[in-house]
């Protein structure tokens, strides 16, 4: 039985069980962040997946338009805020998440207030739902590998030549591979169920990744982490974003793109119905929405805005589309039938 590596920043939080400053929380954060405002007049309390050194950078820009506006930025995986939306009804004013499938559900069951305006207007269809959902990045699930351990062969471009490579070289890649954690991990199962659409390789790849006694995560950082120190030779699926990032400081990793397909999640915020400050949370969709015309953060946080065109030009992407295709999946009979499905194929003895 394998178990699923955990970066020592989640360690230290599983073990201390952080609250939520406003009283008990059933729910679990990775992290909190306050950005006080000039005159604290306003605050936004956001609750969010992304990583404070990603989205830290728009913070900072949208307190530059907004100098008034004080922002509680709390970090917890796409299940918790899941649940602290929807079980707990906390008090958030803000939602952003990389889980869609999650997102849409949170709406669908009614967790989400209806927001307009000629920012969230201009989005394409596809990158927005009901006026609820809104879609501010584009980013790439894709692979990682370490440089060395492909040295002496090509990256492989498909599923199906990564197939190939694992099967005729098993002792080189035995416990070298990483992948998500799907029964744990919100964009991983998201990633994983998208895969079993769009190719039979998928089912296939995970059952050579099982018997390669492949390493499980709960997220895309400690995976690119391990590439990058040599304990791993691949990671399949993790955030291109996240993947980009480290790429920036980090020699000898590699981001391999697939040619067959490329799937494309959207990063999303909702303002939650026990919402208190709408007007400012309304205020920063519309910045968030409005991303493609920031150059300087793009830059700054390798999180690709929203754009029709980048996707028209790369025919190998497939971006996730947000609406009740992404609930099929999280069916109780039909998510309990997929990760038995999983479990048999990842997690061989």
């Amino acid at each position: 039985m394998r178990f699923a590596r955990i970066s020592t920043r989640l360690i230290a939080v599983l073990l201390t069980h952080l609250a939520f400053a406003l009283g008990a929380s059933a729910f679990e954060i990775e992290d909190r962040r306050q950005y006080p405002a000039e005159d604290g007049a306003r605050e936004l309390r956001i609750i969010s997946t992304a990583d404070a050194p990603v989205f830290e950078p728009i913070i900072r820009a949208f307190q530059l338009a907004h100098p008034d506006v004080a922002i509680d930025y709390v970090i917890a995986s796409s299940t918790e805020l899941m649940k602290a939306i929807s079980e707990e009804e906390a008090d958030f004013d803000l939602a952003i998440s990389s889980a869609m499938d999650l997102q849409t559900k949170l709406a669908n069951d009614g967790f989400a207030l209806d927001y307009r305006s000629e920012a969230t207007d201009a989005l394409p269809k596809w990158a927005k739902w009901h006026d609820q959902i809104f879609a501010f990045t584009q980013e790439p699930a894709v692979m990682v590998i370490a440089e060395g351990a492909f040295a002496n062969r090509p990256a492989p471009r498909t599923r199906d030549d990564l197939i190939a490579m694992l099967r005729d070289n098993p002792a080189e890649f035995d416990g070298r591979i990483g992948t998500y954690d799907v029964r744990i991990s919100g964009a991983g199962y998201l990633f994983a169920t998208q895969d079993s659409r769009n190719t039979d390789s998928y089912w296939r790849l995970t059952e050579v990744m099982g018997r390669l006694n492949a390493q499980l995560y709960s997220g895309s950082k400690a995976m690119i982490e391990d590439v990058a120190a040599g304990r791993l030779a691949l990671a399949y699926n993790v955030v291109g974003s996240y993947a980009a990032q480290r790429l920036a400081d980090t020699p000898g990793i590699r981001i391999v793109p697939f040619e067959d397909f490329l799937s494309v999640m959207l990063r999303t915020a909702l303002i939650p119905k026990n919402a208190q400050n709408i007007e400012d949370a309304g205020l920063m969709i519309d910045f968030l929405v409005q991303l493609n015309q920031r150059e300087d953060i793009e830059q700054e946080t390798y999180l690709a805005p929203v754009s029709a065109q980048s996707l028209n030009e790369n025919y190998a992407a497939r971006p996730i589309r947000l609406g009740p295709g992404l609930l099929v999946f999280l069916d109780r009979l039909k998510k309990e039938t997929f990760l038995r499905n999983w479990e048999n194929a990842i997690v061989q003895k």
